[in-house]
């Protein structure tokens, strides 16, 4: 195997990755993402116990236990480009020997669970109810970077979206992936499911008009009222697509689960949204470390 150049994989002189400052060590196989830095130590603060602690910049990480397991929760940031960080960090950390600067022969496959907040573009979708993304549909385009993309993207959903939007040859060519069938198996129970749409930002990529003009004003839309088979696109976010794609072609089992705060259809909003977000953590912490 060649070894990967310095600038390629970088390793800090305390020889923490770059990016996340974390040792291999450091970081469980059970790992729960959150895109908010704060939301971090309210949901390691149900841990039966807390081994570590790590910030650099927007990446915090707190491993420790939960009913006897390890577990980590470590938050991404906003966006398919943090994600693009940290998958391919965590990967590195499990997957690569820092020192040698090879992989490893054994394939180590991590377990990650994102949760978040979202708004939801189906009008019979709750507010403050949990949707499980089944598919991750990204709009971003980061997934065409690297070779494997047509090998985990669903093509016939894929190229149904483009032929029922019209999609415009100016914007990157949409991607779907699906999550992990294990996860969903493990985690998904009670919770309604659809296809997650992701924007490359919160404002003109999700249709929201401050002062600039939208090119793409249709687009939630084209969203909406997108069919596949039994599938629907159920709420917009920023993260989920890259997950997935990542982590379908770097071989691990992810998963994102959200609290729909907000109704783009009904124009609704939370009135209190901590509440469910605190309760889906308590689920999804029960169900990973069963």
């Amino acid at each position: 195997m060649s070894k990967i150049k310095e600038s390629e994989l970088i390793i800090s002189p305390d020889q923490t990755i770059y990016h996340l400052k974390l040792h291999p060590d450091n970081i469980a196989e059970n790992i729960i993402v959150v895109g908010d830095p704060g939301r971090v130590a309210e949901i390691s603060s149900l841990f039966d116990s807390i081994e570590l602690k790590v910030q650099n910049r927007e990446i915090c990480t707190h491993t420790g236990y939960f009913n006897n397991k390890r577990i980590s929760v470590l938050s991404t940031g906003m966006g398919p480009d943090n994600i693009d960080i940290v998958m391919n960090e965590l990967d590195a950390l499990v997957n690569v020997d820092l020192i040698k600067r090879e992989p490893k022969e054994k394939h180590t496959a991590l377990n990650i669970v994102r949760l978040g907040t979202s708004g939801a573009l189906q009008g019979d979708l709750a507010v403050d109810s949990f949707l499980m993304s089944e598919y991750g549909l990204g709009l971003d385009g980061m997934l065409h970077f690297y070779k494997d993309v047509n090998k985990v993207s669903d093509k016939k959903m894929t190229d149904s979206f483009i032929q029922h939007t019209q999609w415009s040859n100016d914007l990157p060519r949409p991607y779907i992936v699906k999550a992990s069938q294990k996860l969903m198996d493990k985690l998904g129970a009670g919770f309604s499911k659809g296809i997650t749409a992701t924007a490359p930002g919160f404002y003109g990529p999700q249709g929201r008009q401050i002062r600039l003009e939208l090119a793409f004003p249709e687009i939630n839309n084209l969203l909406e009222t997108f069919r596949y088979e039994n599938h629907r696109i159920c709420n917009l976010e920023m993260e989920t697509s890259a997950l997935y794609g990542l982590g379908a072609m770097l071989g691990h089992e992810c998963l994102t689960v959200c609290v729909l705060i907000a109704n783009r259809v009904s124009k609704q909003f939370s009135a209190d949204y901590k509440k469910p977000v605190k309760q889906l953590v308590e689920i999804i912490l029960q169900r990973m470390c069963s």
